[in-house]
């Protein structure tokens, strides 16, 4: 049987819209060695990328045997916005991608709302996503449960099955499978693992300007 046509490009956000990867992880490595959590920016790659703040937390309790300290979460919010006002860029090509793209599309994204709408406005984004964000702090379970890709597909009265997700973590493309939704993989950034995003079930491209072209071609 053959899938339906894509009716809606969900894209997740760091990573795929914005390049704030390396330096959300280099802030969270700082904040926790601070706090007295020995960890590298490596380790924040290899471990909390992809997951929301909560999905952190609950990791670094299981590694640690504790919590960061309850003050933990605002500072290191304070030091993340203000490492990206000063060095936050978008992803290399994702601008002409999306004025390219024909279908609807909305950003689904394990960052709270305050962050997502900052680090969308500082890329220049916002207008093209306003009214259509959505945040893992919206659902039970952030990435990589199936949670808010469907809560996205549903608030915009699309069927999974006509849905594609644009992800650049194993967590996120775990998510998107789950919810039955076709994924493609973004493989382009230094931190990019995409034998993982394939084994996981994405397509992999590295080129945000194949973007359109990928879609156009991904008939059911």
């Amino acid at each position: 049987m053959s899938r339906p046509d894509i009716e809606l490009v969900i894209f997740d956000c760091d990573g795929v819209l914005v390049d704030s990867e390396p330096i959300a992880n280099r802030v969270f490595a700082e904040q926790l060695s601070l706090a007295g959590f020995p960890f590298t920016t490596a380790e924040a790659m290899q471990y909390l990328k992809g997951r929301s703040l909560v999905g952190c937390l609950d990791w670094l309790a299981a590694h640690f045997g504790r919590l960061p300290p309850a003050e933990f979460v605002d500072t290191l919010q304070r030091a993340t916005f203000a490492a990206y006002r000063t060095g936050l860029r978008t992803v290399e090509g994702i601008e002409g991608a999306l004025a390219a793209i024909r279908q609807p599309i909305c950003v689904a994204s394990n960052s709270d709302p305050v962050k997502l709408q900052l680090t969308l406005s500082l890329g220049g984004l916002l207008a093209r996503f306003q009214g259509r964000m959505f945040s893992a702090s919206e659902v039970p379970n952030g990435k990589p449960a199936p949670d808010l890709f469907l809560h996205a597909a549903a608030t915009l009265q699309t069927p999974p099955a006509a849905c594609l997700v644009v992800e650049d973590s194993p967590h996120g493309v775990a998510a998107a499978v789950a919810a039955g939704m076709r994924v493609f993989g973004y493989a382009g950034s230094d931190h990019a693992d995409p034998e993982a995003l394939a084994a996981l079930g994405a397509l992999v491209f590295r080129r945000m300007a194949d973007l359109p072209e990928l879609i156009a071609k991904d008939r059911g």
